[in-house]
């Protein structure tokens, strides 16, 4: 039997390019309607905007409490990454390496955060803070973000691990080195990408979680999305949609750095 490629014309997968259209069509339409507003003069969430102004923009910057908020997020969003890269990035190497059901079974734990509907989560760990006195401390969030983005770590960085060349690690200890050493020196240069995604993926999922931030983030440790929530709650403002632009531009620019970094990789395998 011929292992042949089977060629399927374009016509016969004219409804898949439809319904992915479609699925583009509805995540960039919230776009193009939040960016417009965020610049409406109207003191209220307007689209399309009657006249164009800067001033929500101005009343971000200008506000220190929305700026505290921004730089709490940012803190525990980089913290955030700091924890749960190097961790994910251990367990997937060790759920790669191991067989067997022990390690199924931490498979299954080290994702169930990424299982468990954020609202139970947050739920359960809102009980156990009130318990340990971790409640709107800063502590407290960043282990709470931390458990969130490990999951995607695992997950970005274990799909990286099933196409690296395991003989040049084979190699490098046959030649003396450490199990850490040529995981350091010939692993993770291959899988640079999938670390580089993993970083991505923990920063942004931290900085835009905001279920758990409403039950465990508060006072002085309010975090951007519990604020940007709470002022939606209270009343239409148009902050809310600078602030909305802001994060687009930011994950935008984000995935650009991310796709550029690619290029060189490419380039290096053609």
């Amino acid at each position: 039997m011929s292992n042949a490629a089977i060629h399927v014309p374009h016509s016969h997968r004219a409804w898949l390019y439809v319904l992915v259209s479609i699925v583009f069509v509805f995540l960039l339409v919230p776009i193009f309607i939040v960016i417009p507003m965020s610049f409406s003069d109207s003191k209220y969430l307007e689209f399309p905007p009657e006249a164009l102004t800067l001033q929500w923009y101005r009343t971000f910057f200008g506000s220190n409490e929305w700026l505290a908020a921004a730089r709490n997020s940012l803190s525990v969003a980089a913290v955030a990454t700091l924890i749960s890269v190097p961790v994910g990035v251990g367990a997937a190497y060790a759920l790669n390496e191991a067989r067997g059901r022990l390690f199924v079974l931490l498979r299954f734990f080290l994702l169930l955060p990424q299982l468990i509907p954020v609202v139970l989560a947050a739920i359960g760990v809102f009980f156990l803070y009130i318990r340990l006195n971790l409640v709107n401390t800063f502590a407290g969030i960043v282990v709470a973000h931390s458990a969130l983005c490990i999951p995607f770590v695992v997950i970005t960085v274990g799909a990286g691990l099933k196409t690296f060349d395991k003989a040049q690690e084979n190699a490098a200890r046959t030649l003396g080195a450490s199990r850490l050493r040529a995981f350091w020196d010939v692993t993770v240069p291959q899988i640079r990408l999938s670390i580089i995604a993993a970083v991505i993926f923990s920063f942004i999922t931290s900085f835009d979680e905001v279920v758990i931030g409403l039950f465990v983030a508060g006072g002085s440790n309010t975090l951007l999305t519990r604020l940007m929530f709470l002022s939606l709650r209270d009343q239409l403002d148009p902050v809310i949609a600078a602030i909305s632009s802001i994060l687009i531009v930011i994950s935008v620019l984000a995935i650009a750095v991310f796709v550029a970094l690619q290029r060189p990789g490419r380039e290096a395998a053609r």
